[in-house]
């Protein structure tokens, strides 16, 4: 792996490590938060769960289409000003409101698919020609064992604090990171030194 003389690369995929791990924690706190803060019932969590997976299919194909007109990096910049709303509109959720849960299960569902689908366009802009395996496998490995620091961080906002609602907006701290440091990245240098052809619209 030769990805040190990819400098601008490196912190592209350091910048999605970041955000993707405060996506998949909050999606996989969201079923504890609901239960343990919001006190809402298995059906309501089972509900919004499938109502996510149905919508999150729409709100990838609306975010690719906003991704032409505007640029994907645009767009995957504006969602993660999303997820940090969503995080916070969390923190003020009134319990045993379904309505409440299942309104900020839809907008995580508009962001999510999209957030990832675009970083994986992104990405594959910025690999250097001839190397397509190696670090498409490096985005796998990371994507799949992305969630070890905001899980690490939610422990410790809970150990601290014993407060769900101050652990789930601890997670922001991903998203403004993650989302600062991609904004840095010049997308069309990085992709010129790895050898490719930079598109019209990025």
């Amino acid at each position: 792996m030769e990805l040190r003389r990819y400098p601008l690369t490196l912190a592209f995929l350091v910048a999605y490590l970041l955000y993707n791990d405060g996506v998949q924690t909050v999606i996989s706190f969201s079923a504890t938060f609901a239960d343990k803060e919001l006190e809402l019932s298995q059906t309501v969590q089972i509900g919004a769960i499938l109502m996510v997976q149905f919508v999150a299919f729409g709100g990838a194909l609306l975010l690719s289409r906003m991704a032409r007109t505007f640029g994907a990096k645009r767009v995957v910049l504006a969602a993660l000003v999303a997820w940090t709303g969503v995080v916070c509109v969390a923190y003020f959720l009134p319990k045993g409101s379904a309505t409440a849960f299942f309104a900020l299960g839809f907008a995580i569902a508009i962001v999510m698919g999209g957030t990832q689908a675009l970083s994986r366009s992104l990405f594959s802009h910025v690999i250097p020609r001839g190397k397509e395996a190696e670090y498409y496998s490096l985005y796998e490995i990371s994507d799949k064992g992305s969630t070890f620091l905001g899980s690490f961080t939610l422990g410790m906002a809970l150990q601290l604090t014993d407060s769900y609602r101050l652990g789930i907006i601890s997670l922001i701290v991903f998203f403004v990171l993650g989302g600062a440091l991609l904004a840095a990245v010049n997308l069309p240098k990085a992709i010129r030194a790895a050898g490719n052809e930079v598109p019209e619209r990025l």
